[in-house]
């Protein structure tokens, strides 16, 4: 099979290394993949958003299976061009990624079918934002309604910080389009949970859960980025509360989805609260986490590409999804600066034995180096029997790559170590 992957980051290169396990697999290409990616795909320079440059490759390389994670191209329609010409693929159609690509529409769909979730109100004027925050208790959380490359939630603390936040989303419009329209919607306390699960519209099947991390500093501090690093299984995410969620908020979302004739077929991933309340919808996403991929898929036991195309025929109620019991760390290393300025275009350093361990995200090749390119540069992951083994022994490689103004978190996995010694 001629396989295609569309993005290029840490996440689409833990899908590529699985995908490459399956025996009936000739050739994997990654449009556009990144400098690392490039030594277990065919990477080209094509921008994952460019729909018809896209459609245009798949058709001439003759592709037979596609594979879509990045959310851009899921909420623009890749997958209904792709399939319009008759090229199967993994991920949602254009209707059904409205779920993570309008917050206002999620909010709105939990609220109808009673989906367990913040309590909220929406605005599409900052003028009314405003004068309904004057009177909000705080801390608060304001979201930009569509795509921001995850940095579109702000929790403010004070009525200040609101009002910068809706001027800044509404007025200055600092995410384009995303910010057109806002939520605002209570803070919620508890332990936070990522669930990936692979439905076809019908089953769902929730994978093993994870703890992201997405602070830049130790101990939860500073700026929200796209995620430091994860761990899995989420110890927070007990026998009890996994049964809670499917039968609360898993197979609602998917019958909700279905009445409102938005099947989704694809990874659905649910950001959940576990409150003293009963566990809560955050956010959905309509594609596979990133960096949470980066644990969850090292301990999948089962082919990915079979339960893929499993989603797409509709067949994943005979598919086979098992996942080790041991548990995985990824620590994130990124450029200084991050997630606000940084420079680009440092060479990196990596032992040939720790390749295999390493997720590349933003990164090129240039005269047979790897640079760094980008935020979030490499993922270390280990798998182990138990969760400090992982951790140890990702920190321990992490150690011994290099590059100039590499920065990590010390502390990935800490608060899931005090829960599992504590238990």
């Amino acid at each position: 099979m001629r396989i295609l992957v569309i993005g290029g980051g840490g996440r689409e290169h833990a899908v590529i290394k699985k995908i490459k396990q399956n025996k009936n697999v000739s050739e994997i290409y990654a449009l556009p993949g990144n400098g690392g990616i490039e030594n277990d795909a065919i990477c080209v320079d094509i921008k994952a958003t460019d729909i018809n440059a896209i459609m245009e490759f798949a058709s001439k390389n003759k592709i037979d299976y596609a594979i879509v994670t990045p959310d851009d191209p899921l909420v623009l329609g890749l997958v209904d061009a792709l399939e319009g010409k008759g090229i199967p693929s993994f991920g949602p159609n254009k209707k059904a990624a409205i779920i993570e690509g309008s917050k206002v529409f999620a909010k709105n769909l939990m609220k109808k079918y009673n989906i367990p979730t913040a309590k909220y109100e929406t605005f599409d004027s900052s003028e009314k934002a405003i004068e309904y925050l004057k009177t909000a208790s705080f801390p608060i959380v304001i979201k930009a309604d569509g795509l921001a490359l995850g940095k579109g939630v702000i929790i403010a603390e004070n009525k200040e910080d609101t009002f910068d936040a809706i001027k800044n989303i509404m007025e200055d419009k600092v995410f384009g389009k995303a910010g057109d329209k806002i939520v605002a919607e209570e803070f919620l306390e508890g332990a936070e949970v990522s669930v990936l699960a692979f439905t076809d519209g019908k089953t769902i099947i929730p994978m093993i859960s994870s703890m992201d991390h997405k602070r830049i500093g130790d101990g939860d501090t500073g700026l929200n980025t796209g995620g430091m690093g994860t761990i899995a299984p989420n110890p927070y995410y007990t026998e009890e509360i996994s049964k809670e969620c499917f039968e609360k908020i898993f197979i609602p979302t998917i019958s909700a989805m279905n009445e409102e004739g938005r099947t989704f077929k694809g990874c659905l991933y649910f950001g959940l609260m576990i409150t003293k309340n009963g566990t809560k919808v955050i956010e959905y996403n309509c594609r596979f986490g990133d960096p949470e991929t980066q644990v969850v898929l090292p301990l999948l036991k089962s082919d990915l590409l079979d339960i893929m195309i499993a989603t797409t025929n509709g067949t994943l109620d005979k598919a086979k999804v098992e996942f080790e019991n041991k548990s995985a760390a990824c620590v994130i290393m990124a450029s200084k600066g991050y997630p606000s300025s940084y420079e680009k275009g440092f060479e990196i350093n990596i032992p040939k034995n720790i390749l295999e361990r390493v997720y590349f995200a933003g990164v090129k090749k240039e005269n047979e180096k790897l640079l760094t390119d980008g935020g979030r540069v490499l993922g270390i992951t280990n798998i182990a029997d138990n969760l400090e083994e992982a951790i140890k022994l990702s920190y321990e490689d992490a150690s011994q790559i290099s590059f100039e103004g590499a920065y990590y978190r010390r502390d990935i996995g800490a608060k899931a170590l005090i829960k599992i010694k504590g238990s």
